[in-house]
C-alpha cells in the first residue's frame, strides 16, 4: 500500500504480508509492477472510471504507474508483491483467478525476506511467472458514472452498506427524471441503470461471501425474496453457486 514505500527498496521482488481492518489507501501508484491478493477477506479496488472487486480467489496485476485506490471494509489478510519492471512482465492491468499452486507461490513470496539473494528467488519466481501466464483472466468490475449530479450519491454508496436506490427513488433524490438517469448510465457506463444496479448487488454479494456471511444474511441484506432467489441470481451471473465460488479458500453456510 502507499505507506509501505516499496519503491524505495532494492530487491528484485519485494513481498508484503499483513492484516488490516478498515482501510483506505488513497489514490496512489508505484514505480514497480504490483500483484495484489487477499489471503482472506475482500478488497475493493478503484481504478479510473470503475470499481473492481478482489475476493480471496482473485488477484490483480497492476503495471507500474497504474493509479489505484484500495478499500478494505473488514479485516483483510492481504499479500502484495512488487516487481522491478522488465519487458517480459505483463504490461496491462489484469484480474486473475488464483489456483492453489499460484496461491501458495504468492504466500511464499510475500513472506520471504526483502534481502533474499536473487539466485535463491529464481526458481520460485520462474514458476510464479508460468502460473501467472496460465491463470484465467476475469474481472468483476462496475463502471462508474461521472455526471456530477450523481457524485454525492455515488460516494455515499461506495462508503456504506446501502443498496443503490431503485430508479424512481434515485431520480427523486438527484432531481432528474427517470429517463435522464437512464441516459446518463447508458452513456457513461454502457449499461442500463437496472443492469448496473444488478451488477452492484452481485459484487456486494461476493464481498459479503468473502467476509463469511451466511446466505440468509446476504439475501436479506441485498433484498432478495428468499435464499434460493439469491442463489439462483448468483449462479445465473457467475455460473457457480455461492458456496462453490468461495469454497477454494473459505466456507460459507448455504
Amino acid at each position: 500500500m502507499a505507506f509501505i514505500l516499496p519503491d524505495q527498496l532494492t530487491g528484485s521482488v519485494i513481498g508484503i504480508a499483513s492484516a488490516l481492518g478498515w482501510h483506505d489507501s488513497g489514490l496512489h501508484q508505484h514505480q514497480r509492477h504490483q500483484l495484489l491478493f487477499a489471503q482472506s477477506g475482500c478488497m475493493t479496488m478503484e481504478l479510473e472510471g470503475r470499481v473492481c472487486l478482489l475476493p480471496p480467489t482473485r488477484a490483480a496485476w497492476l503495471p507500474a504507474g497504474t493509479s489505484h485506490r484500495v478499500l478494505m471494509r473488514g479485516v483483510v489478510a492481504y499479500r502484495s508483491l512488487y516487481f522491478q519492471p522488465h519487458p517480459e512482465l505483463p504490461a496491462t492491468l489484469e484480474v486473475l483467478a488464483v489456483n492453489p499452486l499460484l496461491h501458495e507461490l504468492i504466500e511464499r513470496m510475500a513472506l520471504w525476506p526483502w534481502d533474499k539473494p536473487q539466485p535463491e528467488q529464481q526458481r520460485t519466481v520462474a514458476l510464479f511467472m508460468e502460473e501467472l501466464g496460465l491463470a484465467p483472466r476475469e474481472s468483476w468490475q462496475l463502471p462508474l458514472p461521472t455526471d456530477p449530479r450523481l457524485g454525492g450519491w455515488l460516494q455515499q454508496l461506495k462508503q456504506g452498506d446501502a443498496l443503490p436506490d431503485r430508479l424512481n427513488l434515485l431520480a427523486e433524490r438527484v432531481g432528474a427524471s427517470d429517463k435522464t438517469i437512464g441516459r446518463i448510465f447508458m452513456r457513461e457506463t454502457g449499461m442500463s441503470y437496472q443492469a448496473w444496479r444488478q451488477q452492484w448487488r452481485l459484487l456486494r454479494g461476493m464481498e459479503l461471501l468473502a467476509e463469511g456471511q451466511s446466505i440468509s444474511r446476504i439475501s436479506s441484506a441485498l433484498e432478495f425474496s428468499s435464499d434460493s432467489a439469491f442463489i439462483s441470481f448468483f449462479k445465473q451471473h457467475t455460473g457457480q453457486t455461492p458456496a462453490r465460488y468461495i469454497t477454494p479458500h473459505q466456507g460459507v453456510a448455504e
